[in-house]
């Protein structure tokens, strides 16, 4: 408890690191703003028993920040980008340009290669407001739009969404964490009083096992987040030694820590904006005059809805954006070739290809680890929906998970920004 009321005194005093702290706030608190502004001619009582009846779109309010429970004029939030992000990360492995780009032209490649993530957010946002306003108005949720409105609120979510993408670039940049995971955590934070109201004004004494169980899973989530994240596989290195002159350098011996799970959140957010595609597409489909378009619309949404289905290929998607996000991120070559520049090497590899080869072996078993003990997590509340029957308890276990996650990582970045002032 000292430690963490004298990191609070620090950031209070240091004032790089307050306006930095301030500044995430601020951009939060802009969002929410953003968040309580509705689009016009929607009917508030329809609005809510859609989304009381609706697992689909309570799992799409998570991405959206909380924006699309109010249909407000961030209603799509981050989705558009984060799908572009993985589009463009896929691309990758197809694309030798690309891969290029991305791992080999250093800092200008990566702002090149973020850009045209920010371009095809722009046809994303269109496509997934369209489809959006379309299903809305079918369900009475929204008043009947002439074309010329419907091109307007279109106009202005997809702004919306492009704005946020904006915020969360600025967090990132100038503030502390990742912008688009604290614009999915605030969200998900601010649902949390109206969210408990509803479980207590709902309360039914003969379910109070269900609500125990629900808590004891909220605490599996929690411990296995926790210890994920926090544990590592520490590689042993060591610097040759040098003589220049008459002094001798290096000869020290140190670690590089390898993290059992280095993607973080990440690929619980990218396999769930990837699977809201398939039932978005199939929602809007069924609702088509044409019936062979019908049909496939209904196939879709009986196959996504079927619970086994649903986490057998989240569980999978889980699974494999935990290795692919950690390819992406975690280069054993490059830091082969860094610890040959420097003089060090693992004791008993060879330095440049061997070392590559080890370190990548390495990576691969104790993320095979990671990406299992992360994809039974997220499946959890899944498996406790199928025996209870409340689909409220997924929603708020992949909301938990988000958050426990994104708090994490919040935490490593602050600490970190204290250690390093605390150096200087």
């Amino acid at each position: 408890m000292e430690g963490f009321l004298a990191k609070l005194k620090f950031i209070a005093t240091d004032p790089t690191l307050r306006k930095r702290v301030l500044f995430v706030l601020g951009i939060l608190v802009l969002f929410r703003v953003l968040a309580a502004v509705p689009i016009p001619g929607i009917d508030a009582l329809r609005l809510e028993q859609f989304f009381s009846n609706n697992q689909f779109f309570g799992l799409l309010n998570i991405f959206s920040g909380g924006g699309l429970s109010n249909l407000s004029l961030v209603m799509l939030g981050v989705g558009p980008y984060i799908t572009a992000s993985i589009i463009m990360q896929l691309l990758t492995i197809m694309v030798p340009s690309l891969k290029q780009l991305y791992h080999e032209e250093g800092e200008l490649g990566r702002r090149k290669f973020t850009q045209y993530s920010r371009l095809l957010s722009v046809p994303l946002a269109i496509l997934q407001g369209l489809s959006l306003l379309i299903l809305l108005e079918r369900q009475g949720v929204i008043d009947p739009l002439s074309m010329f409105d419907r091109a307007v609120n279109l106009a202005v979510i997809t702004g919306g969404s492009l704005f946020l993408m904006w915020l969360g670039e600025l967090i990132s940049e100038f503030g502390i964490g990742n912008g688009v995971s604290l614009i999915i955590f605030a969200g998900i934070v601010a649902s949390i009083p109206s969210q408990v109201g509803q479980l207590l004004f709902a309360f039914d004494v003969s379910q109070l096992p269900l609500y125990l169980a629900f808590l004891a899973a909220a605490a599996v989530i929690v411990a296995g987040v926790v210890f994920i994240t926090e544990s590592e596989r520490p590689l042993p290195v060591t610097y040759a030694k040098r003589v220049r002159g008459m002094k001798m350098y290096g000869g020290t011996s140190t670690y590089l820590p390898l993290r059992l799970n280095q993607a973080g959140v990440i690929p619980i957010i990218f396999a769930l904006s990837i699977l809201l595609f398939p039932q978005l597409i199939g929602t809007f489909l069924s609702g088509m005059a044409n019936p062979i378009l019908q049909k496939i619309g209904s196939f879709m949404v009986s196959v996504v809805s079927n619970g086994w289905v649903y986490g057998a290929v989240y569980f999978a998607f889980v699974f494999l954006f935990t290795y692919f996000y950690t390819a992406v991120t975690f280069d054993p070559n490059s830091i082969a070739e860094n610890l040959q520049k420097n003089g060090a090497f693992i004791p008993g590899v060879r330095p440049g290809h061997s070392t590559a080869e080890y370190i990548a072996r390495v990576l691969n078993r104790i993320t095979l680890f990671g990406a299992l003990f992360l994809g039974s997590i997220a499946v959890l509340p899944l498996l406790m929906q199928g025996l209870t029957g409340i689909a409220a308890l997924a929603i708020g276990g992949t909301a938990l998970l988000i958050v426990v996650s994104v708090v994490l990582d919040l935490v490593k970045k602050i600490e970190a920004q204290i250690s390093m002032r605390e150096y200087y």
